[in-house]
């Protein structure tokens, strides 16, 4: 049979000539597993997608497929075009605007399954069918043969599926929809000079409490599901298509409880933010940008991490595309640097899955791209100006960053050195800050002529400490990091 989603690809889409957002970037790498001496394979097609279009409203996305690309390439045609081509527009309420997004994606699921399915066609019958019980391929009907292989096309062709993250811009307010285990990230920058991260939503997995209060209403059991942690191969309870397990989850046991089906594709919208007057950006990432990074310095400041490594290459590229690219690929080399280094992390480190980031800037600067983009090192978030009041640490700093050098060598300015770290000593490793000129926004001094304390190392104490515990514990309480 033909592949309709494939055959679309291949050839002019009816959302192409919509144009592009120019205050966007995209970056992408392909999955990888490492084998033993450290050299990585692809082990599928790049299975995510991702859209960023204009025509008198912002629309971006990000999906992540799975078991091939159909769905997230359908998903990215099909919501641009419902979206762009007349449903929304500026006399429209909030309330307007989140019924369309989730009339949109109930929609689009339907309308893929139909693609692959006309009335009447096996598709239909899928609930349907029993068991061939494990009779042998010959043994079975000439008519029962032909079911049979119909059947294995339709499983292939319905099996696939996707998580999405979109994000909507219109009248000066960001709507964000999201479907499973992608993520969308706003940074604010403040008067005071902080910069405020905020994750809008939650990921869709068995440790929402909210998602486990939903399946429970539907007779599952959360105790279960929760130490389950996967769901017929996936960690999301929220899926695009998927219609192998949402039409046959009466089949699987974990799910077989459930009074309707408890995979769902029905986005959950956040209220709307005011961009009015708003300076900073807004990160859409694939799961595996997120799962590659968490992996190789664990989930605690992996936002803020990623907020630093993106305004460090802003604060350096004049192009938002080499900013979106350069930012993946210092994830990918992290990730493949702790899978090199033998240490704890490194056993969660062994693949990762295609990885997406979408960057959009909010009357945010570039700078001239006059000085080299950084290579390799992990950027540590430094808090500036210095706060000390509780709530600072849902902030973080989009203009200083520290970033120290990976193993092996040492990064000053950018460039690549022989290292400094002598064996049996405790010299520290040069590292390069990277900021952008505040200007009016300096502190001055005081009645004392003296200025206020404005770089908190709180954060690059603590997390260089956890990265190299193992160093500083054989090294003695000496050797440790923080102010002497």
């Amino acid at each position: 049979s033909l592949d309709p989603v494939r055959n679309l690809s291949d050839h002019q889409s009816w959302t192409d000539d919509l144009p592009l957002c120019q205050m966007c970037g995209v970056g992408t790498a392909p999955n990888c597993t490492y084998g033993p001496d450290g050299k990585g394979t692809q082990s599928h097609p790049n299975e995510d997608g991702h859209f960023r279009s204009e025509d008198g409203l912002y629309l971006y996305g990000v999906f992540n497929g799975f078991d091939g690309s159909r769905v997230s390439s359908f998903v990215s045609q099909c919501l641009t075009a419902e979206l762009l081509l007349g449903q929304l527009n500026s006399t429209q309420t909030d309330t307007d605007v989140r019924r369309i997004l989730t009339q949109t994606f109930s929609q689009f699921e339907q309308a893929f399954l139909n693609l692959f399915s006309p009335p009447r066609s096996p598709v239909h019958l899928l609930p349907f069918l029993p068991p061939s019980q494990g009779v042998p391929f010959h043994q079975l009907s000439p008519q029962s043969q032909k079911m049979s292989e119909r059947l294995k096309e339709l499983e292939q062709e319905v099996s696939g599926g996707a998580m999405a993250v979109v994000a909507l811009i219109l009248n000066s307010r960001l709507y964000i929809a999201n479907v499973g285990t992608n993520r969308a990230l706003l940074c604010k920058s403040a008067s005071d000079g902080q910069n405020q991260v905020l994750q809008i939503g939650r990921p869709h997995t068995t440790e929402n409490e909210d998602e486990l209060q939903r399946l429970a209403g539907l007779g599952l059991d959360v105790s279960r599901l929760r130490q389950a942690g996967v769901i017929a191969g996936q960690s999301s309870t929220r899926r695009i298509g998927d219609y192998r397990v949402k039409y046959n989850y009466t089949d699987i046991d974990l799910l077989s409880a459930a009074k309707s089906k408890p995979i769902i594709a029905e986005p959950e919208i956040q209220a709307s933010q005011p961009l009015e007057g708003v300076t900073g950006f807004l990160l859409l990432m694939s799961e595996g940008l997120i799962k590659a990074l968490e992996a190789a310095h664990g989930p605690e400041q992996a936002n803020q991490e990623m907020v630093a490594m993106v305004a460090a290459e802003l604060a350096q590229q004049g192009s938002l595309e080499a900013v979106a690219q350069s930012v993946v690929e210092r994830v990918k080399r992290l990730h493949h640097d702790v899978y090199a280094s033998g240490r704890q992390r490194a056993a969660a480190c062994s693949r990762h899955e295609d990885m997406t980031l979408l960057i959009r800037t909010l009357n945010y600067t570039l700078a001239d791209g006059a000085l080299t983009p950084t290579q390799g090192g992990r950027i540590y978030p430094v808090s500036v100006p210095y706060s000390n009041c509780p709530s600072s640490t849902s902030k973080t700093s989009v203009t200083l960053s520290l970033v120290m050098p990976s193993q092996g060598g040492t990064l000053t300015n950018g460039t690549n050195t022989a290292s400094n770290l002598d064996e049996g000593t405790n010299t520290s490793p040069t590292a390069t800050l990277l900021f952008r000129q505040r200007g009016s926004q300096a502190s001055q001094p005081d009645e004392t002529g003296r200025v206020p304390p404005y770089v908190d190392f709180t954060q690059f104490y603590r997390l260089w400490g956890s990265d190299h515990s193992d160093v500083l514990g054989s090294q003695g309480s000496s050797a440790g990091l923080g102010p002497q």
